[in-house]
């Protein structure tokens, strides 16, 4: 699984999660349903904010939006209720378009084993494949996907073109408008068509935080790999791209406002205090509402006994990399055992498209994705909790006030 808002089981609570777990599984079945087994790589968390939206917003008069799947080694082997109808579809749909475009981005940039000729023409076909796929569900549902495609196809033209000097927004914009659509067409599935102004609007900030937020993951692993990187080409400091992700952050929660649910309250969790916490662990910094705040509005470092990474500021005193932690610089008589082959151990690289699939399959077939405590991501390679792993987060009993999104203000959202 990959995207931004990976939120933890104990901050969902019990009936949030059920919810959160309806969407995810749902999504899953629903590439399954339409387009076999293999599309199932392509779920994603991000991906799913499309069916929560649509299920957020929808009167729940029918009972419709739910039906029960069999069982999933994913579930220990259970059946659950999980989210069904034109929100999944149209989750399904844009899944696989963006899908087929990393794809194809990772052809061009001749990423690992695609450089090689026989593997990079069986990737295209697959990523045209997943294109067509996607095409057809966004059809169906009343979406055309042709808005994110002329997105992608606009972004390479603007990667090529991109410089130091070039705002960082000229970058993200293509992403913003393939968000913006889908996020408003949510509203027209759901029966609320004035909701399309304002979703539209927190779409458009959701894709320039995701785009954000993946170039600074990736930048130094870029750096290494001399792989195209928009911070790096466009010449935008860290404190800049942190700017602007604190005010994506605060547009969508003024756009939510604006936003007329039936029941908002995943939604509001999600957009609002998730992508609070996925900027924080990007950045390197931890939060949470009822923390003070450090010179870039958020806990400081070390709060809750995380010990933050990053460009933000030093690690917590006792981390490993500090001066007395095992993987210390070794120096001639120092007295700590240190790493000894000096400075911090390697990290290892991304994997490529092809690899990441095959380690991705394990991951799910083993359940080490639900059940682990932490796995490493099949793509990224950065570590990840298992969906139903716990949570030794010490902020999470003081931010349960979330849960029911009545009484935000405690948690200075304003909603």
């Amino acid at each position: 699984m990959f995207g931004i808002v990976r939120p933890c089981s104990h901050r969902l609570g019990e009936g949030l999660r059920v919810q959160w777990m309806a969407h995810l599984c749902g999504l899953c079945l629903a590439l399954r349903s339409d387009h076999g087994q293999f599309a199932r790589i392509v779920t994603n968390y991000d991906g799913l904010l499309v069916s929560v939206l649509t299920e957020a917003q929808a009167e729940r008069t029918g009972g419709g939006q739910r039906r029960t799947a069999g069982p999933c080694p994913l579930r220990g082997m259970r059946t659950a209720s999980v989210a069904h109808g034109e929100g999944a579809r149209l989750a399904a749909a844009v899944s696989l378009v963006l899908a087929s475009a990393k794809v194809h981005d990772h052809v061009a940039d001749g990423d690992g084993l695609l450089a090689r000729r026989p593997v990079a023409l069986a990737a295209r076909r697959v990523a045209r494949s997943w294109g067509r796929a996607g095409a057809r569900s966004g059809t169906a549902v009343g979406f055309d996907t042709a808005v994110l495609v002329d997105a992608v196809d606009r972004q390479i033209g603007l990667e090529t073109l991109a410089g130091p000097g070039t705002p960082i927004l000229t970058v993200t914009e293509p992403t913003e408008t393939a968000t913006a659509a889908a996020f408003a067409h949510t509203a027209i599935l759901a029966g609320r068509p004035d909701n399309a102004g304002p979703l539209a609007e927190a779409g458009r900030l959701f894709g320039r935080l995701a785009h954000l937020l993946d170039a600074v993951e990736d930048r130094e692993a870029d750096a290494v790999s001399g792989a195209w990187n928009p911070l790096t080409a466009t010449g935008t400091s860290l404190t800049e791209a942190r700017r602007l992700a604190d005010d994506a952050l605060h547009g969508i929660r003024l756009a939510l406002r604006e936003v007329e649910f039936d029941d908002g309250r995943l939604a509001h969790l999600l957009l609002a205090h998730e992508l609070r916490r996925s900027v924080d662990r990007a950045f390197g910094t931890a939060s949470c509402g009822h923390a003070p705040e450090s010179e870039f509005g958020h806990a400081p470092e070390g709060a809750f006994g995380h010990a933050p990474e990053g460009a933000f500021g030093p690690p917590q005193q006792g981390g490993p990399y500090n001066p007395q932690g095992p993987y210390a610089p070794q120096t001639p008589g120092s007295p700590q055992g240190g790493n000894p082959f000096g400075g911090e151990p390697p990290r290892p690289g991304k994997r490529g498209f092809w690899a990441g699939c095959a380690v991705a399959i394990g991951l799910c077939c083993t359940c080490k994705v639900c059940c682990a405590d932490e796995y490493e991501g099949p793509w990224s390679r950065k570590k990840r909790e298992g969906w139903c792993s716990d949570c030794d987060c010490s902020c999470c009993e003081a931010c349960q006030c979330c849960e029911c999104c009545e009484c935000c203000s405690c948690c200075d959202c304003g909603l």
